[in-house]
């Protein structure tokens, strides 16, 4: 077996050259020049950097081609467990490059241990369906962490499996589970990239969060070239309400792709809206939006930025409000918009303009609903009630509205989704509370903000919410604790915003 080869390159030579992606031990049978490709592929991998990983698997290949583990290597690029992408067809086509059967396969493999690598990804890529794949995948690479505890990929990878193994829906005791193999790796190797990455996954909630920030504040050191690991730490930040953390990151990951409507210039935009730098966030979606090449997802993202910035600075005669974004064939991102402009009549004061949206969303979410796109439609469903919540509240049915309300946001609290900028662009309980204070009942706005306030730690409406709710009922700790938080937030919020000095005046700061 040759000598342990690590991705950060001893020499300064190499480290000029090399990516940056964390320390990975994963010995194999191959040449030192294969191995240094395999290594680079390995760190991408944590990274969930799949098409720079398959790149540096291909080059394995060529360096060495009856390299079994490259193969491996380039299967498992195919496989995105935590987002529920599969490309099984291409998987197999990638080993039977390697060779035509599994036995043959298995014959190439240098090592018993990478025999045992080779047999867990024909299990990924065998017979039957994808949960059942998943899970006899899942089931031998526990076995494998069991087998080989010093292993810490086969640690790594299993957690990795186990985070997968439900199709996207987060199983807290399967997360913790997957967190409890990866915590032993980060002790002893805090350089490793897979297991930093999977801890923050773990622990991608607000109730878990805290366990996570060690880990997320390491991970962007560990592999600063992964434009992945840099935003990945803001799952962490955004469930503990650190927007600049989390801005600074995702425009790390900006830098390191492109600037267009996407991922992390999503999180981006949510970051500046909830610091309360409105001017800042207007610019930035101005400038994604000049980076559209017209993808479905860029689309989408458009979409869902222009959403978040409408309802978090209610600014609707704004140059973003008046957009004309097309659709083509994505009822679920209509059906969003709609709800947008069924939201901005209610502030609006247009009780038609709510009718004429909650008609549009009602019909696009009949075409959903026929597509089998089960989350959308989870999702579509509780900003569906919020609409006809609303249009309770014009006909002065607040009693029926509040109770459609309770509804939705029991309902939102049942999908399970990592943190981020909301899908459900107005939170329901956060929905709630601004009804109920309208509507007078303070106490039990207070309620609400404050349930918002659990499952979205530091969102700006919830505490501006919290601090108008708390004051009207005359509990003064609560409103100046919220206050301070918001304050905190925006210490380079935009001075033309007039809502801190309403705010500070309401929490009775100002007069003691």
């Amino acid at each position: 077996m040759r000598a342990l080869i690590l991705i950060a390159i001893a020499s300064t030579a190499a480290m000029a050259q090399q990516p940056r992606l964390g320390t990975v031990h994963f010995p194999t049978s191959a040449t030192p020049a294969a191995q240094e490709h395999f290594l680079r592929g390995v760190g991408y991998l944590h990274s969930f950097e799949y098409n720079a990983a398959g790149q540096a698997f291909r080059e394995a290949q060529r360096s060495e081609p009856g390299f079994a583990m490259a193969y491996w290597g380039e299967a498992m690029t195919l496989n995105h467990p935590v987002w529920n992408e599969q490309f099984a067809d291409s998987a197999r086509r990638v080993l039977a490059r390697l060779a035509p059967t599994p036995a043959e396969r298995a014959a190439r493999a240098g090592t018993d241990r990478e025999r045992q690598w080779l047999e867990a990804v024909e299990t990924l890529y065998g017979e039957g369906s994808k949960p059942r794949r998943d899970t006899l995948y899942a089931r031998r690479m526990l076995r494998m962490a069991e087998d080989h505890p010093a292993d810490h990929e086969a640690q790594a990878f299993a957690a990795l499996a186990l985070l997968g193994l439900n199709q996207a829906i987060r199983d807290v005791p399967a997360y913790m589970r997957a967190a409890a193999l990866v915590q032993p790796v980060f002790e002893a190797n805090p350089d490793h990239p897979g297991a930093a990455h999977y801890l923050i996954h773990a622990f991608d909630d607000p109730v878990h969060a805290p366990l996570g920030l060690r880990a997320a504040q390491a991970y962007a050191r560990i592999a600063p070239d992964a434009a992945h690991a840099q935003h990945m730490t803001t799952h962490i930040f955004f469930a503990l309400g650190m927007w600049e953390e989390g801005r600074a990151q995702n425009e790390v990951a900006a830098n390191l792709t492109r600037w267009a409507p996407g991922h992390y210039t999503w999180w981006l935009g949510y970051a500046l809206l909830q610091q309360g730098r409105f001017a800042d966030a207007e610019r930035h979606l101005e400038r994604v939006r000049s980076g559209m090449t017209g993808s479905r997802g860029q689309i989408s993202h458009l979409t869902w930025m222009r959403g978040d910035f409408l309802v978090n600075t209610e600014r609707w005669n704004s140059a973003p409000a008046s957009w004309s974004i097309e659709y083509g064939a994505l009822p679920a991102i209509a059906a969003y918009d709609a709800f947008v402009a069924g939201y901005r009549g209610w502030r609006q004061g247009n009780p038609g303009a709510v009718q004429t949206a909650h008609a549009r969303m009602t019909a696009l979410m009949d075409t959903v609903r026929r597509r089998g796109d089960t989350l959308s439609l989870r999702q579509l469903a509780v900003m569906e009630r919020e609409l006809g919540a609303l249009l309770r509240v014009a006909a002065g049915q607040t009693h029926e509205a509040v109770a459609i309300l309770r509804a939705a946001a029991h309902a939102e609290e049942t999908i399970p989704a990592e943190f981020g900028p909301p899908h459900i662009v107005k939170p329901a309980w956060e929905l709630l509370g601004e009804v109920l204070m309208e509507a007078n009942q303070h106490a039990e706005a207070q309620q609400a903000f404050s349930r918002a306030l659990q499952l979205a730690p530091g969102r700006a409406r919830a505490l501006m919410g919290l601090v108008r709710a708390a004051a009207s009922t005359g509990d003064r700790a609560v409103a100046e604790s919220a206050y301070r938080r918001l304050e905190s937030a925006w210490s380079n919020a935009d001075r033309d915003l007039s809502e801190l000095a309403e705010l500070r005046r309401l929490s009775g700061i100002a007069t003691r």
